[in-house]
């Protein structure tokens, strides 16, 4: 995991790979709908660059892990 600087500034470098909407949704395999419904209830973080927002990689796996029912 890339370390913070004293700034707390932390590069994003493969860890923080950053995908549109529609890119998100194939990488979850749903549609853009459904992650732009998690973006509105804030389920998900998310990056505003002006008018785009971009979601990080590693956010999206925490978001499948955190939903993850272990088996019996």
């Amino acid at each position: 995991m890339p370390q913070a600087s004293t700034d707390g500034h932390v590069p994003l470098g493969d860890f923080g790979q950053l995908l549109t909407v529609g890119q998100a949704a194939e990488y979850l395999g749903t549609g853009q709908r459904f992650v732009r419904r998690l973006i509105s209830e804030r389920r998900i973080p998310y990056v505003k660059l002006g008018k785009h927002v971009r979601l990080e990689r590693c956010a999206l796996d925490a978001f499948v892990a955190a939903g993850r029912v272990p088996c019996r």
